[in-house]
């Protein structure tokens, strides 16, 4: 399999999702607006997807991925279904406990994480209410999480991918068709995605047949693979969560400024996903199956050009994607977002959010590239390192753009960007001295045909946006206008200075390792 092709597969997809999350998104910000039932809302899907990160598509696939690639290549069928069998069983039972518990310490979690809450007890009760409808998420879609490994090895990408479609048709069909049966509307929100949840893992269970990794509940306390995945997932489960503690403490932080604070990161992060999810993270996808049976079969040189070639690619399109949402936040925002309770205002505060997340755009790829090259190598113990140094930076960080400047919810954008760039740049750092990446020719080249590239295209965007005033006060369907054209006139620039500089589709062929 051509792995640009799967990649554009999995964005092709991706992008779908995308536009259903934003048109979600849109949805809830017109019926909801930014206050206090969107902030409990934004709090109770935050969690469940937090330990989703953190447990599921985190620690597990970090620690099951390279294991899983090693029996597939190294051992028969019926060893690695075996390993899916009694991993996926213990998992299953850590997922039932996690689920009672989200369940039953609603109120203590909430106190928790979000104790600015409790000076308002109707917010309060509210979160704890969602968040209890909202917990059985965490097992469904962990255990999508194990079905999306498994299929990703198997060179499976779009099945996977597809899924996320089916997420966002559900939160749309509970924001228009369940949310008006309830005392509290939003409450229709959170039982969409407990429907999400199950609908999700219950569209991979055919593909999961049909390669003969249908997972049966099968315990053995004495399998060695078993053991290892569950080792594994130890410093893994510790390192995913050292990213996702800045989150939360941000979350917290943020609970104690004004009412909207919440919302406003949550509606920039959501815009910062899109790039994300259409490039990091489907990048992350393909690369750890193919760099972990590159190092089962002990092919060093390979897993070096597979690096190489996802780190051209993710700041080739990662830059330019940075530049955009900086120079163009308010049009963004006001034509996605700006209408019924979701005002101007909002959108401003908002952009400040938004241009602080987009500095560390480049960076939160990256380590989408980067930390998958030890991941693969079952080398978890590096980046968690690195990780807790991250964190104490980013909490300096906070300490002086929240408090020392007063930048509030933007000092704690900047702070997550800025701390992912410091993040990969130390894991570029040891893959370089450890000598598992040796740079191909011609990055110096290839870096001034970049910049050149983004010079044009960030003169297209200053010349075309105007002021942000006319964005904020005229009609949506002028929005959209002049957003469409403007988005298509710096895609336009950019790609055609890379072509005059002779960059080609070709260049960025690679097959997958087999």
């Amino acid at each position: 399999m051509n792995l640009l092709k799967a990649l554009a597969t999995i964005s092709g997809l991706t992008l779908v999702s995308r536009i259903l999350a934003f048109t979600r998104d849109m949805l809830i910000a017109s019926i909801f607006g930014a206050g206090i039932a969107n902030d409990a809302y934004v709090l109770a899907t935050r969690l469940p997807n937090l330990l989703r990160r953190m447990f599921a598509e985190g620690a597990f696939s970090q620690a099951f991925v390279p294991i899983f690639g090693e029996y597939n290549q190294r051992r028969g069928h019926e060893e690695t279904k075996l390993l899916v069998d009694h991993v996926t069983t213990m998992l299953a039972l850590i997922l039932f406990v996690i689920t009672l518990i989200g369940i039953f310490a609603a109120p203590v979690i909430i106190y928790l994480t979000a104790p600015g809450f409790i000076k308002d007890p109707a917010k309060f009760n509210l979160t704890v209410q969602m968040l209890r409808i909202t917990s059985p998420y965490i097992f469904f879609i962990s255990l999508v999480a194990v079905a999306a490994a498994i299929l990703n090895t198997y060179n499976k990408f779009w099945v996977p991918a597809f899924a996320p479609i089916l997420l966002n048709t559900c939160l749309i069909g509970g924001a228009l068709w369940l949310t008006p049966h309830f005392e509290q509307p939003i409450v229709g929100l959170a039982w969409a995605w407990f429907i999400a949840g199950f609908v999700q893992l219950a569209f991979q269970i055919p593909f999961l047949k049909k390669i003969g990794m249908m997972p049966t509940i099968r315990m053995n306390w004495h399998d060695p693979g078993m053991w290892r995945v569950i080792k594994q997932m130890g410093p893994a489960l510790f390192g995913v969560s050292i990213s996702q503690i800045s989150l939360i403490l941000n979350t917290i932080i943020a609970s104690f400024f004004v009412a909207g604070s919440v919302s406003w990161l949550y509606y920039a992060d959501r815009l910062m996903e899109f790039p994300s999810g259409l490039l990091g993270a489907a990048l992350g996808t393909i690369l750890l199956p193919s760099l972990s049976k590159c190092f089962a079969s002990n092919n060093m040189v390979e897993y070096s050009k597979l690096l190489d070639w996802g780190l051209r690619l993710t700041i080739m399109l990662a830059l330019p994607s940075a530049l955009a949402l900086g120079m163009i936040a308010v049009p963004l925002l006001s034509t996605f977002f700006q209408r019924g309770a979701f005002t101007g205002s909002d959108v401003v505060m908002t952009s400040y959010a938004l241009i602080g997340y987009s500095v560390g755009l480049i960076g939160i790829l990256l380590v989408k590239i980067l930390a998958p090259a030890f991941y693969a190598k079952q080398d978890i113990k590096t980046p968690v390192k690195i990780g807790i140094a991250t964190l104490i930076a980013t909490q300096a960080l906070n300490g002086l753009f929240v408090y020392g400047l007063a930048w509030h919810h933007a000092g704690l954008a900047l702070s997550i960007g800025l701390g992912a760039c410091l993040n990969s740049a130390i894991l570029y750092y040891f893959l370089r001295k450890r000598g598992i990446y040796l740079p191909e020719p011609d990055w110096a080249k290839f870096s001034i045909k970049i910049t050149l590239a983004l010079l044009a295209l960030a003169i297209t965007l200053w010349l075309g946006m105007g002021s942000e005033q006319s964005w904020l006060t005229s009609s949506g369907w002028s929005r959209i206008g002049r957003l469409t054209m403007l988005v298509v006139e710096g895609v336009v620039v950019y790609f055609a200075v890379l072509a005059l500089l002779g960059f080609r589709p070709r260049d960025f062929s690679k097959r997958a390792i087999s």
